[in-house]
């Protein structure tokens, strides 16, 4: 008889070296995951195959290798960084007399840790519930009576079949509350459009910083750590630029090599803030010796949630921990800000990356030339007080010309509200950053 092990926190990590040129940054990643769900590490192996072997995908010598290693360290856990298939974890199982999880499972295991809203909750049990549909059949030996022929037929499959079917219906109420939520997200991100508030989504690769990036920038007090997944639940923030332009900034959760396919379509309603951005900030960690592999498997999910083509603002963050480095701003061939170099934990270079946030953000917003008569005082404090004055003359005879920046929305509540654009005398191109990060 064969019964499903529970787990524990005494893990042995397998790494599976099938000839890839990651194999080491894989191993490295794998040993931050299982620290990541509170594992306690007793032993590592990597094992070297040419393909996976159909039963233990590791071979049976070695499977046998493992499994004294279980018995004398007294693990409860044993992690694999490769998937698993059904029938190969109920046999490794089998044999080693502890639980087996591969690369999804733990990663569900962390997600299931971190979730606190109600919609992150939700996601991850649907997640976990698809990942748990493929792993019931033949899991409880002594279950399975129903072999045919005469005295053999019982109620063993019965169990199994009323699993499938409880799973089902949990899975299709999970959809129907998702579904409820994402109808929420959108009568929000509808009432942001209205009012032309562009929104600015932070991904990036897990622990490249963006909740420390999100805290600097809005005082929200997100949980940041140096953990893999440390924050799940998507946060929304209202940040005001420099040039008086306000902006929705969303966290969201990171980026991770092989992320399972259940995630990303579990998560595709809290993703969807990604895919609707006006603009990418792409935080990096340029002091990671993985960054351009970083860089691309960000770009991989991207592609997956149809995000790949939006605007993207590269923030290469942490160079207090590069010894030299200095926060700069580069621009691409157009004279576009293309990319900071900052580091959020200590704020240098936020000024650049708020800079290049107003100029990218700046399409939404209008550059005029007014000239407001003396007895147009209170409409004067009102463009000071919803615009940016970027400068003021006196004219001869009394009133004033001001060259005036302002959010798109407010300009049109002023333009109906007091008959701004009776007083314009010329519309300006958009003002455009010097090179270096310069002001205007």
């Amino acid at each position: 008889m064969f019964e499903r092990p529970r787990g524990g926190e005494r893990a042995i990590l397998v790494h599976v070296d099938f000839g890839s040129d990651t194999e080491h940054e894989d191993l490295q990643e794998f040993r931050e995951l299982a620290a990541s769900a509170g594992a306690e590490v007793v032993h590592a192996l990597t094992v070297r195959r040419a393909s996976a072997e159909p039963r233990y995908l590791i071979g049976t010598g070695k499977a046998d290798e493992i499994r004294d290693s279980v018995a004398a360290l007294e693990a409860e856990l044993v992690l694999f960084n490769h998937s698993l298939s059904p029938g190969q974890e109920r046999n490794l199982e089998r044999l080693f007399q502890c639980r087996a999880l591969d690369r999804t499972g733990l990663i569900l295991d962390i997600f299931a840790q971190r979730a606190r809203s109600h919609e992150g909750k939700l996601q991850v049990e649907l997640a976990q519930l698809k990942h748990l549909s493929t792993r019931l059949v033949r899991g409880w030996t002594h279950l399975e009576r129903q072999k045919g022929g005469i005295g053999l037929r019982g109620p063993g499959e019965t169990q199994l079949e009323t699993d499938r079917r409880l799973l089902g219906i949990r899975i299709k109420q999970l959809q129907k509350r998702l579904g409820r939520v994402r109808r929420q997200r959108d009568q929000g991100r509808r009432a942001r459009n209205r009012a032309e508030v562009p929104t600015v989504s932070l991904v990036g690769y897990t622990n490249a910083g963006k909740s420390t990036l999100f805290n600097r920038l809005t005082d929200a007090g997100v949980m940041a750590a140096d953990q893999l997944f440390a924050t799940l639940d998507p946060t929304l923030r209202r940040v005001e630029l420099p040039a008086g332009n306000p902006m929705v900034l969303a966290d969201t959760v990171g980026f991770i090599r092989h992320l399972p396919h259940d995630l990303v379509a579990a998560f595709r309603s809290t993703l969807q803030e990604t895919r609707e951005a006006n603009l990418l900030l792409h935080v990096i960690d340029a002091a990671s010796e993985r960054r351009e592999g970083n860089i691309e498997q960000v770009n991989v999910v991207l592609d997956e949630i149809g995000a790949r083509d939006l605007r993207q603002l590269e923030v290469y963050n942490k160079i207090d921990m590069i010894p030299g480095a200095r926060p700069r701003l580069d621009r691409d061939s157009d004279g576009r800000p293309r990319r900071v170099w900052m580091s959020a934990a200590t704020g240098e270079g936020l000024d650049l990356l708020l800079e290049a946030l107003a100029e990218l953000l700046r399409p939404t917003s209008v550059h005029q030339r007014l000239f407001l008569p003396p007895e147009a005082g209170r409409l004067r404090a009102l463009i000071y007080r919803d615009g940016q004055v970027l400068d003021e003359q006196i004219a001869d005879g009394g009133g004033w010309t001001l060259d005036v920046v302002m959010a798109r929305h407010d300009w049109d509540a002023l333009c109906k509200r007091e008959g701004l654009e009776t007083h314009v005398i010329r519309e300006e191109r958009p003002l455009r950053l010097a090179a270096g990060g310069e002001g205007p």
